[in-house]
């Protein structure tokens, strides 16, 4: 059948590439508003490391799902993607652009491809076990066992990602399925545009360790001790994430500021490497150079180049 598509458009890029300050004259020229896709920006009073917009720029432009839950507080990839769709449907509803902005590609590909995610709960004491496994055993060999379960999921997950190995050897044990065939897709029904950022990769490092400095001095290792003295453990997924984690060897006595803050432009830079791999795979993608003076200009340009709304089929 036919029918008439509302338009999404997805800004993705690597860290401290230009999302946001792109993003913002983009919803202002569109007439859009800002659907964080950023895992962290969830959580309430983790501001600096999050690199979280700022009063300011959230006044510009409204922003949904920013600031929605405490740090300790679950959040799952089910939860945000079912709040995510709900803001989607409400700025169209009120017939205005939705932005998509935010550099956690599996989140962003949950949304764009319409992944079906397996609705099985936190089993704690598995996890457990899971991760004394890793201790013991290596990350190596927690992978190597979900690739001899589910080589799908093993594919696309990472070895060194933890967690998402974790997860996925949770839902087999509890479900007795994979979790790679658990998660089916069904493409929402928008058209969809997806603009990548880009910068060299020296400028991009330059511009994560200048941003991470100016972090430091607004306050990032009081926001970090704060977090602390309100009960927020170093456990916590929220407090294990960059540019927190890298500062638990300073509140321990073990390094020193000077070493943490390194660290964490080390694995800035590291997260930043890897980030370009979800980006890929996400549809009706186009690579822009950050750098380029007219780039709303260029938006402009590809959304007259779509096809017409009522020209785009959906098959049911």
């Amino acid at each position: 059948m036919q029918a008439s598509q509302p338009l999404i458009i997805a800004i993705v890029g690597a860290t401290a590439v230009g999302k946001t300050a792109f993003s913002l004259d983009l919803a202002q020229a569109l007439n859009g508003e800002i659907v964080s896709v950023d895992s962290r920006l969830v959580y309430r009073g983790m501001d600096l490391g999050t690199a979280k917009p700022t009063p300011a720029e959230q006044a510009l432009v409204k922003h949904h799902l920013i600031d929605v839950v405490k740090p300790d507080q679950d959040y799952s990839l089910a939860t945000y993607q079912a709040a995510a769709y709900a803001a989607i449907a409400s700025i169209v509803q009120r017939a205005k652009l939705p932005i998509l902005v935010g550099g956690t590609g599996q989140y962003m590909a949950a949304l764009l491809e319409g992944w079906s995610i397996p609705e099985v709960a936190p089993n704690y004491e598995l996890r457990a076990r899971y991760e004394q496994q890793a201790a013991l055993e290596g990350h190596a060999a927690l992978h190597q066992q979900l690739q001899a379960i589910d080589p799908e999921a093993a594919a696309t997950i990472d070895a060194t990602n933890v967690r998402r190995v974790i997860r996925a050897l949770e839902v087999f044990a509890v479900t007795g399925q994979q979790i790679s065939q658990l998660q089916r897709r069904q493409p929402p029904a928008y058209r969809i545009l997806t603009l990548d950022l880009e910068r060299p990769r020296d400028e991009l490092y330059a511009r994560i360790d200048q941003r991470v400095e100016i972090m430091v001095q607004q306050g990032l290792i009081a926001e970090v001790w704060g977090l602390i003295r309100q009960g927020y453990g170093w456990e916590l997924p929220a407090m294990s994430g960059l540019g927190y984690a890298e500062f638990r060897p300073l509140w321990q006595g073990q390094q020193s500021a000077t070493a943490c803050i390194s660290q964490l432009k080390f694995n800035t830079h590291r997260f930043a490497r890897k980030q370009g791999a979800w980006f890929r795979r996400l549809p009706n993608r186009v690579s822009l150079d950050a750098r380029h003076p007219n780039l709303l200009q260029q938006v402009q340009m590809l959304l007259a180049a779509m096809p017409a709304p009522e020209a785009i089929h959906i098959d049911h």
